[in-house]
């Protein structure tokens, strides 16, 4: 059986450097909060910092709508799917 990394890793991002379609609000969430998106997100995209901050990095999403479902507006400042053909294009891995 294929761990998760190497199934993630048969996808193929089309990343939009310049227009990311999720924005978040690091800064200013508690612990509990940023602790929804770190276990939540499937494809592991959110870390807590030791500063207390919370990083993510959209180039490898999965567009499945996790985070925006745990955290609403709390965090999740902006949720939209990718424009101009860009998002993730998922292979059988």
């Amino acid at each position: 059986m294929k761990k998760l990394e190497e199934r993630l890793g048969a996808n193929k991002y089309y990343v939009d450097e310049t227009s990311p379609h999720i924005i978040i609000d690091g800064q200013h969430v508690s612990k509990e909060e940023a602790m929804k998106l770190v276990n939540g997100c499937p494809a592991g995209l959110y870390t807590l910092q030791d500063d207390g901050t919370l990083a993510f990095d959209f180039a490898g999403c999965l567009e499945c709508g996790t985070c925006r479902v745990l955290c609403g507006n709390s965090i999740v400042k902006t949720w939209k799917y990718p424009k101009n053909a860009k998002g993730v294009e998922f292979r059988q891995g």
